[in-house]
């Protein structure tokens, strides 16, 4: 692999075998980059050193222009970009090519016309149907032969570093009647999302073996849930305003191609999936991820939970296959989250809800208060790398949100 000419620190999320994209803002508004080490190359600034067939595209405000392009236009512009940074090229970059990731603010890198969340993890639905199920099967039949979604609200998916503000909504504790309140168990939610290029026509499914032309990368993603509203309004149909108030993502998009050296094989169906859901091909990225903590009185924060991505049952590829299967069309910069990613114990799960058991073990921090749910002034941080003895790290940076107050 070439080397990088910009230098890349050790433990770097951004080494030159990952090259993300983001949008930033230097001052002068949004311009489409890609960052190495801790740096951001201006893309628009090296237009001229790049395919024709994407400079106009690279241009825009937001990545969704990239995204349409697709597969041979990404790879094309992705072995530029390496030459520009690993060769003589450099020499000849432009001044104020090169910015200081601290010194520029991140933007939304896509703007997405409809946004999805799965429930794909088998031991965070199984603890959930515990909880809210509590004399009935954890899993509903229907779980293990098809992947489970709903609708979100694209309108409100935000970059990292947004404030969160605490939603109200109504609110119905046993043997009272339902009051509209403030959220008393804000959540957190451990997640990984896909994000689409070019999209179908209406009336044609997308097939799993070409998922991949359909697919760009993927981001953190932080599906903020309010579980007591939630809980009151679920049923029958499922999340609406527990879920719909903000969704964060990290304002890097990490290309498939970059890491595929760390896809792998997803765990085995039992029952097998019907034959539209069924691929050979390895779907599953070996991904480790955290839910960091930090409250006001915390001088640093501290890791709550650590998991793997590559745990979950049901792979972005199915995910995609069955959302298109009834025909319904994607299009460029639409975002697909996983749902919660837990593991098998504690201290493997994503959301407070299961790490407390429903607020029954609390969490002790360092500031010496414990936490149930989320109270305001709290920060929570995802951080996701790929990184295997030998091989090189491929980091998604942050996914950043810090808890405030809502309107009095």
């Amino acid at each position: 692999m070439s080397t990088s000419r910009v230098p890349v620190p050790d433990g770097s999320d951004f080494p030159i075998e990952n090259l993300p994209y983001g949008v930033f803002d230097p001052g002068e508004g949004s311009r489409i980059g890609v960052a190495i080490g801790a740096h951001v190359l201006d893309l628009p600034a090296v237009s001229g050193r790049l395919p024709s067939t994407v400079a106009e595209a690279l241009a825009a405000p937001t990545l969704n222009p990239f995204l349409e392009l697709g597969r041979s236009a990404w790879q094309e512009t992705r072995q530029r970009i390496i030459g520009l940074l690993s060769t003589d090229e450099f020499d000849r970059l432009p001044d104020g090519a090169l910015h200081e990731i601290e010194s520029v603010d991140m933007r939304l890198p896509f703007e997405p016309g409809d946004y999805v969340d799965f429930y794909s993890s088998i031991e965070h639905a199984t603890n959930l149907g515990k909880m809210f199920r509590p004399d009935s099967e954890a899993l509903l039949p229907n779980w293990r032969h098809l992947p489970v979604g709903y609708h979100g609200r694209s309108s409100s998916v935000v970059v990292s570093g947004t404030a969160v503000r605490r939603p109200s909504g109504q609110l119905k504790p046993l043997d009272v009647p339902p009051a509209y309140a403030p959220t008393a168990e804000l959540d957190v939610e451990l997640e990984v999302g896909f994000v689409t290029g070019p999209g179908n026509a209406l009336g044609e499914p997308i097939p799993i073996e070409r998922a991949g032309d359909h697919i760009f990368g993927l981001v953190l993603v932080n599906d903020w849930s309010a579980r007591d509203i939630q809980r009151w309004e679920y049923q029958p149909l499922g999340p609406f305003l527990g879920k719909s108030f903000a969704t964060s993502v990290s304002p890097w998009v990490v290309t498939l191609e970059a890491l595929s050296p760390f896809l792998t094989a997803a765990p085995d169906q039992d029952p097998p999936p019907l034959d539209y859901l069924r691929t050979p091909e390895n779907w599953a990225v070996d991904l480790e991820l955290e839910v960091v903590i930090q409250s006001p009185g915390m001088d640093e924060p501290i890791v709550i939970s650590r998991t793997n991505f590559s745990r979950m049952y049901w792979t972005m590829a199915q995910q995609l296959a069955h959302l298109t299967s009834n025909g319904t069309n994607v299009r460029p910069g639409d975002l697909y989250a996983s749902g919660t990613v837990s593991g098998a114990d504690p201290g493997s799960y994503g959301s407070l809800i299961e790490m407390t058991w429903g607020g029954e073990r609390p969490i002790s921090l360092t500031d010496g208060t414990d936490r149930r749910f989320l109270e305001d002034g709290d920060t929570v941080i995802l951080r996701g790398w790929c990184d295997r003895p030998g091989e090189v790290r491929i980091g998604f940076g942050e996914c950043v949100g810090t808890v405030v107050a809502g309107p009095g």
